[in-house]
């Protein structure tokens, strides 16, 4: 539809910044990453017949530089478009996105609640619920997530809002529930990327790991993300006598195109290098990541980049770094026990893995036994941390 609406007036700003808006949630829905190209060029064409007060441009713009991973530019565009229509809330939503990723906590929160005073929509729920989870409130959370998906106009954000959802459950171990919000999505939106994922992490929590490869296998045929990969990968190599070798190729495929590129890094990409390729590579790739995004998350794969690199003072850095929030994510406890454990931290470093079980005893089928063989070795483990909570 905006495609036959530029045809029809080529000179209409307003028409291209539509085309631009339907290609960047194309590619955030689709993840192919190919449209954003084509939204470029759009906001372009949109911004050259109408440079002042053009505000969906001006917000396109930021949404663009923010999937770009060039969120300094996404800041700036952001904060452009709220002194452009302080009253008008897609600015804000650009502005919070933006300080995310930067660390901004705090301003990314101030955004977030601005756009839920103007225009409370599932888009400014599933950003609230998403400051709610990194700051460790779970509950809050779920609550913000469940009026995202009461609140959708879309099947797209009704399988989003329920695929994190599942998400948020399977943080906490409850496998149950996180089954139920990941069918919904899927029955929202057939085929849901993130959801058929998280599908297949719960066969392979429940003893599966054959249907959950089977699963994985479909999924990346379609969407070869880093991140279904990598999980495919790690479970492939928990199964004793059974290497990956498609899903290794798949991702150093990936790292070598980064590598020569230069462009937005993927932090599970990075996790595979740090884990299973380069360690040397896996550094530089989030070195670069930092200089764009300072955020728990490039902290996290960070420090366990420098970890595996054999770099542990300064892995400790970046660990506490990405604690700073109070985010309650078993991976980064796991990370941040093992650093510990090697600077001979062990009581602190046990706390940690500790807690990494608890929070979700199956959070990685490649390092959840791992984590349990340490705490083994030094007496910590307990029965609690590796029951299931269906």
């Amino acid at each position: 539809m905006a495609r036959r609406a530029v045809d029809s007036a080529p000179e209409d700003p307003g028409v291209w910044s539509e085309l631009a808006h339907a290609e960047i949630e194309k590619a955030r829905t689709t993840l192919d990453a190919g449209r954003l190209d084509a939204a470029g060029k759009a906001l372009r064409r949109s911004l050259t017949l109408e440079r002042t007060g053009n505000y969906p441009a001006t917000t396109g713009m930021g949404q663009l530089a923010n999937a770009r991973h060039e969120f300094t530019t996404g800041r700036k565009w952001g904060l452009r478009s709220t002194r452009m229509a302080p009253d008008r809330a897609d600015g804000y939503g650009v502005l919070a996105d933006a300080e995310i990723q930067l660390g901004h906590y705090r301003g990314a929160r101030a955004a977030v609640q601005r756009m839920l005073d103007l225009k409370p929509t599932a888009a400014a729920y599933s950003r609230a619920a998403y400051d709610l989870e990194t700051h460790g409130r779970n509950r809050d959370a779920a609550f913000a997530l469940q009026r995202a998906a009461e609140s959708a106009q879309t099947p797209d954000e009704t399988a989003f809002a329920e695929s994190r959802l599942g998400e948020l459950a399977w943080s906490q171990g409850e496998l149950g529930r996180a089954e139920r919000h990941f069918e919904r999505a899927m029955a929202t939106v057939p085929d849901h990327p993130y959801s058929a994922a998280g599908l297949a992490r719960l066969q392979a929590a429940r003893g599966h790991p054959a249907k959950a490869l089977r699963m994985y296998g479909r999924l990346v045929e379609r969407t070869p993300l880093p991140q279904f990969l990598l999980e495919a990968t790690e479970l492939r190599l928990a199964r004793p006598g059974r290497p990956d070798r498609g899903a290794l190729a798949g991702l150093r495929a990936q790292a070598r195109m980064l590598r020569a590129t230069g462009g937005p890094v993927d932090p599970h990409l990075a996790l595979y290098e740090a884990d299973h390729g380069d360690p040397a590579t896996a550094v530089a790739l989030l070195r670069h990541e930092w200089k764009r995004s300072r955020g728990v998350i490039v902290a996290d794969a960070l420090g366990w980049a420098l970890h595996r690199a054999g770099r542990d003072a300064e892995a400790l850095t970046y660990a506490r770094a990405a604690a700073r929030t109070g985010w309650k994510n078993a991976l980064f406890h796991y990370h941040r026990g093992v650093i510990e454990r090697r600077l001979g931290k062990d009581t602190a470093g046990d706390r940690h893995l500790r807690q990494a079980l608890r929070l979700n005893p199956h959070f990685s089928p490649y390092h959840a036994p791992r984590a349990a063989r340490l705490l083994h070795r030094s007496g910590s483990a307990t029965a609690e941390e590796h029951s299931d909570r269906p």
